[in-house]
């Protein structure tokens, strides 16, 4: 398996953000990026979207000079939370659109104040390159987009790495961030990077996880080998070979123990014949 450059007319389209999905169960990824199914997001996750929004903007504006304010992040992350064009479900989730705002509140600011000066990022969210995969059989899958809510940070030696942002009720336990299951998408991204800048990533990748429910926390955990994990070595099949037949057979396997087996993560779980 290949990943050549400038193929033409690539047989499928993915965005690099949702590989993660595709090894934690398959049957649910194909659902929601080839079949075009879709499942109303609580107000949760609706507020991960608007805490991302109001740190990448900090973010941004430092990398820019600009001059901007824990303040001027927390804004933009209400008027993101608060966006009338917000598509959630708020009966998912145990908390209101306050109870959400003060989460957010609470998150921004700490990260602002707290987390970002201590990173000496290079890029914030930033749009990649084009990579085709040759998957064999005449399938070539194009990985598309943006490092969705990732940084690229310099190291202490000068190298850079990944430094992504994970919100969620359990992102942080025991003081850190989880870590379990970011792998593929660390590894794309790195490797996105160096498909698009031509420098290779040096330092460890790092997960920045804000934890939403209970006691607001920010914690950091890090994963190592996560480009290795995905293209393997001369002894190891990576996790893209995997994915390549996959996409070159067209079967895309369930995983019921996955931890978003369930109509509320899940398009398909209510005709999915795999689960409990």
């Amino acid at each position: 398996m290949n990943a050549p450059e400038n193929l033409t007319a690539p047989s499928l389209r993915i965005r690099a953000s949702s590989w993660a999905g595709l090894f934690d169960c398959a049957y649910r990824w194909e659902g929601i990026h080839l079949l075009g199914l879709r499942n109303v997001v609580g107000l949760r996750a609706a507020l991960g979207t608007a805490i991302h929004a109001g740190t990448a903007v900090f973010d941004q504006g430092r990398l820019d000079g600009a001059g901007l304010t824990a303040d001027d992040a927390a804004g933009a992350m209400v008027d993101k939370l608060r966006d009338p064009d917000n598509e959630y479900d708020p009966a998912r989730d145990d908390l209101t659109i306050n109870e959400a705002e003060r989460v957010g509140l609470t998150l921004v600011s700490k990260y602002c104040t707290d987390v970002s000066p201590h990173y000496d990022f290079v890029a914030v969210e930033m749009e990649t390159k084009p990579l085709d995969i040759d998957c064999g059989g005449g399938v070539i899958v194009r990985l598309t987009g943006t490092m969705d809510r990732a940084r690229i940070r310099k190291g202490v030696g000068g190298g850079v790495g990944i430094a992504d942002l994970k919100s969620g009720s359990a992102a942080v336990q025991k003081g850190a961030a989880v870590t379990k299951g970011h792998g593929p998408q660390i590894g794309t991204y790195e490797l996105l990077y160096e498909h698009t800048t031509g420098q290779p990533i040096t330092d460890e990748a790092e997960i920045i996880g804000l934890k939403t429910k209970g006691t607001a926390e920010i914690g950091t955990g890090t994963i190592r080998n996560a480009k290795r994990v995905m293209v393997g070595d001369q002894d190891t099949p990576g996790l893209i070979e995997f994915a390549a037949e996959m996409f070159k057979t067209g079967r895309f396997y369930p995983n019921p123990k996955s931890l978003l087996c369930s109509d509320k993560y899940c398009p398909r779980y209510a005709t999915c014949p795999f689960h409990d």
